[in-house]
């Protein structure tokens, strides 16, 4: 092909594939599969690698992303990205409404309209775009400073890389500059996808916390991959800055974002109501979660003489829908068997329409939560869904328990290999002993040793992990490496592509650091932060494996209980026969030389995280702290340094305080760093 023929097709590519993803992404309604749209897309990423000078800063090649971000440098906002204050009652909203009717009247204006707008549980960011292209990308942050994330919001396919005016360009003068503000999330079925393949106790609890993991990922190419979205809410930059917010909404349609379009103009709080009322039922139909309504007044030019309180506007709230329950019949329970024998209980229970899906099973946790619920066989319950993804039991019914109601009686033996249960002292949950031969321990050690803090090995999911081991093509994670492309084209739903790209994946599992292998082999115990700090103290496995347990006990946040286990662990002889396939197959059994720090600001500090933060994950936040100086752990004592604290803090925040340990919030957090 020439260059001028290859120039035609990729504005014809680039054209069609922004139609599909539109179609797909924004209008809910796709005309071709995914592996026609994938084909698409390699089409062109092919005429651009050929010809480079025919790449465009906006073209759809720049979404599926590659580049490794290793700071994500500060960004301050030119006004401040404010944090709307919540209400759960309908009064409430109509104290607001009478509060905002006051001062419009103080300014002489006349009876206020409001924009309704669903609120959608994601991650605010900002988008700027400079003569219609957009230039960067940054989260909320603390309001006044965010992170610049423009490597990663370039993937999102609802993210325009450049936007016109329709019927003509927006920009009139160089270097003119266009501001969107909005919401990142992610989809139900994305998120499902995503959650899909991974290990049970990996998974994310809901789409807002797997969207705010993704975004400070330093790996833009898997940003792209669990796919997620952005709708806009705010413009900010045209001519007009009188324009009300009703027809910014419209008007930010029309340049080709997202905006959810389920929205509406009201005038008082009879039409506020009904439309919250509206929404309480027809949000579950949605292919996103929304938590709630937004409230904004739609004439913007009052937004600044009515001002702000230090976090919140006066001229917006928000209505936040409350958790939502439903009343079922527990008909029985069954005995599911973690990767390490933990025996848990799962209620089976007679469905029941809960937050838009259908319930049928629930955890119970462990037998101590069955006794203090008092629940049995047989009971009406309450179960409720708040954001997670399983539904809990949160209350019998006791005054409806009808008669013959059952008793539900901790298992004599494994449901999965038959052995009798045994309880250690001090534990409130039972285990099967027989690690060897148990498939469910087998299938859990190999679904954790695959998971994405662990080895990350991709396309190993579930139900092929299944395949191998009740086939007994694979024991342990060590034989992964050892399987062939024959053999796994003999399994149900594996062709050539699906097998050879299982075989990649496994490859590139060896470059995986030995921190992560050492969390892969799922010592009981031993999560991220004591694996690493394993991994400084012991820098090889082979160290490990000697290294006796007094001296492992002394590590910093290791203690008796993880050193005796660790012991355990490596005494077992099918662990041994798995290291040394692990060996065989080129992973890291030693760690690399320690990289050099961007700061010594946390050095000397003992780091604990509680509760939920709002702008990084866990993993993201310790990194964080370790390139700084610090160290992670995940008890509290006399010896912690700083506890930082997010919302729904518990036991560790309380104990903190008890013991005098200084506690942070988020804001301080990141001034630290």
């Amino acid at each position: 092909m020439d260059k001028a023929k290859a120039k035609q097709e990729a504005e014809r590519l680039r054209e069609e594939i922004n139609r599909h993803n539109r179609l797909y992404y924004v209008e809910a309604r796709p005309v071709i599969s995914d592996f026609e749209f994938d084909r698409l897309l390699e089409r062109l990423v092919g005429i651009e690698r050929e010809f480079p000078d025919l790449a465009t800063p906006d073209s759809p090649s720049q979404r599926v992303g590659g580049e490794i971000t290793r700071e994500f440098p500060p960004v301050i906002h030119r006004e401040p990205m404010l944090s709307l204050a919540n209400t759960y009652s309908v009064e409430e909203v109509a104290d607001f409404c009478r509060r905002v009717e006051k001062l419009v009247e103080a300014e002489g204006g006349k009876a206020p309209e409001f924009v309704a707008e669903l609120k959608f549980d994601g991650v605010a960011v900002s988008l700027l775009y400079r003569d219609g292209i957009l230039v960067r990308g940054s989260t909320r942050g603390d309001g006044t400073r965010g992170d610049d994330i423009t490597v990663n919001l370039r993937t999102i396919p609802t993210v325009p890389l450049s936007i016109v005016m329709p019927g003509g360009p927006l920009f009139g003068s160089a270097g003119s500059e266009i501001e969107v503000r909005g919401e990142v999330f992610m989809r139900k079925e994305d998120f499902g996808k995503l959650n899909e393949d991974r290990p049970e106790e990996d998974r994310f609890a809901n789409p807002r916390n797997a969207t705010a993991g993704t975004l400070k990922l330093q790996d833009s190419s898997e940003v792209a991959r669990r796919k997620m979205s952005f709708v806009a809410y705010f413009l900010k930059g045209l001519e007009d800055e009188a324009m009300p917010q009703l027809r910014r909404l419209q008007q930010l349609e029309s340049m080709g974002f997202m905006t959810g379009r389920n929205y509406r103009l009201c005038r008082g709080v009879e039409e506020i109501s009904g439309f919250i009322g509206e929404w309480s039922e027809k949000r579950w139909a949605l292919p996103y979660e929304t938590d709630g309504v937004v409230l904004k007044l739609n004439d913007v030019s009052l937004w600044d003489r009515l001002g702000a309180t230090a976090k919140s506007p006066r001229w917006a709230i928000a209505y936040k829908y409350a958790a939502q329950q439903a009343r079922t019949v527990l008909r029985d329970v069954v005995f599911q068997v973690g990767r390490l024998g933990t025996i848990t209980p799962v209620a089976e229970l007679v469905p029941v329409r809960l937050a838009g899906s259908t319930v049928s099973r629930s955890t119970l946790h462990n037998f101590d939560e069955i006794d203090r619920l008092g629940v049995r066989i047989g009971d009406h319950v309450t179960i409720e869904k708040s954001g997670e993804v399983i539904p809990k039991v949160v209350a019998v019914v006791l005054d409806e328990r009808p008669p013959g109601t059952v008793a539900i009686d901790v298992p004599e033996v494994c449901p999965a290999c038959g052995a009798s249960l045994v309880r250690p002292e001090g534990e409130v949950s039972f285990y099967c002993p027989d690690e060897s031969g148990c498939p469910a321990q087998k299938r859990g050690r190999i679904l954790h040793f695959a998971s994405r803090n662990a080895m990350d090995i991709q396309n190993l999911g579930e139900s092929l992990v299944a395949q191998l081991v009740d086939r007994g093509m694979i024991d342990d994670p060590g034989d992964l490496y050892r399987l062939t492309g024959e053999q796994l084209e003999s399994l149900e739903r594996m062709g050539a592509k699906s097998a050879g790209n299982l075989l990649e994946a496994l490859a590139e599992s060896r470059k995986r650091g030995y921190e992560r292998l050492l969390y892969a082999l799922g010592i009981r115990h031993v999560g991220r932060a004591t694996a690493r700090e394993l991994a400084q103290a012991c820098p090889s496995l082979e160290r490990l494996r000697e290294t006796g347990e007094e001296e492992l006990a002394a590590v910093p946040d290791i203690g008796p209980v993880i050193a005796r286990s660790i012991r355990e662990y490596f005494a077992r002889p099918w662990v041994n026969d798995m290291i040394a396939r692990l060996a065989e197959a080129g992973l890291p059994l030693q760690a690399e030389a320690p990289k050099s720090l961007v700061n010594r600001n946390f050095e000397g500090l003992s780091v604990i995280f509680t509760g939920g933060l709002e702008r990084y994950d866990r993993q993201a936040a310790s990194e964080l702290v370790l390139e700084r100086g610090g160290r992670v752990v995940t008890s509290v004592s006399k010896k912690t340094g700083l506890v930082v604290a997010g919302s729904d803090a518990g036991s560790k925040l309380d104990k903190a305080r008890k013991l005098g340990v200084r506690v942070i919030g988020e804001d301080e957090f990141e001034a630290m760093l």
